[in-house]
């Protein structure tokens, strides 16, 4: 171990990544605390790495982590989870931002801070490719002075925020690829009655639990598309047919529009929703690179068309379309009273189907009820 070069020991020690074993790895000997000081890169705060974390004051919490900062130079990452304390003091958080600002390209941070500091203005943005922020308040974005030219992947999680402010950081991330939003507090102008996102750069979204009249999305570039839990009179979808997944789950939404151009579509994973069928199966019908399919508790509304179990031609539109598909899954429901009927009718979809399935044999089919 002696011979090791104090470069490596420094990534031995941030691939430790939690603090308390990074300090005490460090303990081990001069050379160590020399890796520790100059060429850790990565260091994070979790109160689920260790149960001292809980039973610390606020305060003492704040000098242990300022402590432990200001020992390092050169850090690369930093993560302060800790959901056990309620508020930091601003003044310790904006040290630990003001110190890191120069090197640091990963942050996640999830503590509230009182007073509310402005997270984006005092991280570092010039070299910051991957930002977390949780239980924090986002307000005056400047997209022409708060530029993150380097931001690859943004990630918000019960934030408050206006629409037109994350509009302008999504504006401000010339790079980003990855969007991620969960629970936020969105705070909407008198003038505004929608949410307008746009990112050419964008690949990746997932949305949880966000609530809106209308949102639209405007990226050319989007492959991933993620919504759930989500309540929304209307989303719509701007792009250049590039969408390879999109997956649904529990979610609201009147008016759903993701595009004309769905040819690239390869998943589909569609739960708990309701769909009109005839947009459904158009959107379906064009997607012949489609690989995946899966749909549970979806119901098809329809006012012209009657969709019912013994129909099953679009299933064979859906194979002879999609050449690639691989497997094919049919969730089902059983009650465990049934009529004579309704038994007449599960099993003539299930002769159909296994009839049907005898020409695409490359297919693997299979029945799930419950």
């Amino acid at each position: 171990m002696e011979h090791l070069p104090v470069e490596v020991i420094g990534n031995i020690l941030s691939r430790l990544g939690a603090a308390r074993d990074v300090v005490i790895a460090s303990a081990t000997c001069r050379k160590w605390r020399e890796a520790w000081r100059i060429h850790l890169h990565t260091l994070s705060f979790n109160s689920n790495d260790w149960p001292v974390y809980h039973e610390l004051t606020t305060s003492r919490l704040e000098i242990l982590i300022t402590q432990t900062i200001f020992q390092t130079t050169g850090l690369q990452s930093l993560s302060i989870i800790m959901d056990d304390v309620d508020e930091f003091s601003a003044a310790p958080v904006i040290a630990w931002l003001m110190y890191t600002r120069e090197s640091l390209r990963q942050l996640h941070y999830n503590v509230r801070t009182s007073p509310t500091i402005n997270i984006l203005e005092k991280c570092g943005r010039q070299k910051l490719e991957i930002l977390n922020l949780s239980h924090n308040t986002i307000t005056g974005v400047e997209p022409s002075y708060q530029r993150f030219p380097c931001l690859k992947s943004l990630s918000l999680s019960h934030i408050s925020i206006s629409a037109l402010d994350l509009s302008y950081l999504l504006t401000a991330c010339p790079k980003v690829e990855i969007l991620t939003l969960l629970s936020l507090d969105i705070a909407m102008s008198d003038a505004q009655t929608s949410m307008e996102l746009n990112s050419p750069s964008l690949k990746d979204l997932s949305a949880e639990a966000i609530s809106l009249e209308k949102f639209i999305l405007e990226a050319d570039n989007l492959e991933k598309l993620q919504l759930k839990d989500c309540t929304l009179e209307v989303f719509e979808l701007i792009g250049k047919g590039t969408l390879k997944l999109l997956k649904i789950d529990d979610v609201s939404v009147i008016h759903l529009d993701i595009g004309e151009n769905t040819e690239n579509l390869e998943v589909v994973d569609v739960s708990n929703f309701t769909i009109m069928w005839t947009k459904f199966h158009h959107m379906i019908s064009k997607a012949s690179k489609l690989r995946g399919l899966r749909l549970w508790g979806v119901v098809f509304d329809d006012e012209d068309e009657v969709v019912d179990m013994e129909t099953i031609s679009w299933v064979g539109g859906l194979l002879e379309r999609c050449p690639n598909l691989k497997k094919l899954i049919i969730n089902g429901v059983v009650s465990e009273a049934k009529s004579h009927e309704e038994c007449q009718v599960l099993a003539n979809f299930t002769t159909s189907i296994v009839g049907l399935m005898r020409k695409y044999m490359h297919v693997d089919v299979q029945f799930e009820y419950e």
